[in-house]
């Protein structure tokens, strides 16, 4: 059957439309693309949804709709993330959503979200042997999935993400004292819950993940078929922090991978792997783990989960 998946996040909205096999254990892409509409805009600060965040939305759910009627999508489902599950006048939102598409949108948990992240990431390394941690980092949110060939052992969602710590620290400095306190104190609550001491590979999913992998590999352009799938070091990884860190606006504007809406919230993203493979380093004994680009996430999660439910 034809399916199709919305993930809404804090900073993009993405659509999946897929075919999905008779026995449900493969999605053929038919469309996936993406749009930065900024839905988190101010949500942080104000706790409600900006009137020119949902104009923007709207608008790509308008487009993705007239996608799925072209493409004679059977099922869909619309799965909304932090923003949504912080704001207000979310009522609103959905509202308006169910209007446009026909379908109510879902507010998921950070659980759901996780365990979703996980079925649609962990496919970059089947059949390798091992424990994983699958790791989002989307606009509001950072979900951390621990897994293995059998499932998810464990997830946590912790509220830190590029437009959350973009907009909280813009004016002490994402490296300020307040911002990396607040990231490491953030990290520190996955102590006991997620026990990274025996993973080998760390699967990273989202689009600070991948611009950063593009950056870390040195494109010229954003290829997904070279991200999909890159193995990197940490030092690989932190050498590509450093860098985007070092930038001017302008700088990372010229970057050929970079998307636009991107630009502006992707050193807050930096400053966040960094964290976290700092996290990383200390939580496992300094034991030594792989990093993983996938650009297969929750989305894909989200369009088999279409799918299982028709």
């Amino acid at each position: 059957m034809r399916v199709a998946g919305i993930d809404c996040g804090t900073n993009s909205i993405r659509l999946l439309i897929a075919d999905v096999a008779a026995d449900g254990s493969e999605l053929r892409d038919v469309v996936r693309t993406m749009r930065v509409v900024r839905l988190g805009q101010g949500v942080d600060a104000t706790g409600a949804f900006a009137p020119e965040a949902l104009e923007r939305t709207f608008a790509a759910v308008k487009e993705y709709k007239k996608l799925c009627d072209e493409h004679q999508v059977q099922a869909i489902r619309f799965a909304a993330t932090s923003a949504a599950r912080d704001a207000s006048n979310r009522e609103l939102f959905t509202s308006k959503i169910t209007s446009i598409l026909g379908v109510e949108p879902e507010v998921i948990s950070g659980q759901e979200e996780a365990q979703l992240s996980f079925a649609g990431a962990a496919s970059v390394r089947a059949g390798k042997p091992g424990q994983v941690l699958v790791i989002d980092l989307g606009g509001g949110s950072t979900e951390f999935v621990l897994g293995d060939q059998s499932g998810p052992l464990a997830a946590a969602s912790l509220d830190m993400g590029c437009v959350r710590v973009t907009e909280r620290f813009h004016l002490d400095g994402l490296r300020s004292r307040q911002s990396l306190e607040f990231l490491d104190s953030t990290l520190q609550t996955l102590d006991g819950v997620v026990d990274v001491s025996q993973v080998d590979a760390v699967i990273m999913v989202a689009g600070t993940c991948t611009t950063l992998t593009a950056q870390a590999l040195g494109l010229k352009q954003y290829d997904s078929a070279a991200i999909h799938g890159a193995e990197l070091s940490f030092a690989q990884m932190r050498q590509a922090t450093a860098s985007m860190l070092s930038y001017t606006r302008e700088q990372r504007q010229a970057l050929g991978f970079m998307h636009p809406g991107r630009v502006d919230v992707i050193q807050a993203g930096a400053v966040i792997v960094e964290r976290i493979l700092d996290y990383l380093e200390r939580a496992s004994g300094h034991r030594e783990m792989l990093l993983v680009a996938s650009e297969h996430d929750i989305l894909d999660g989200i369009a088999a989960s279409a799918a299982q439910r028709a």
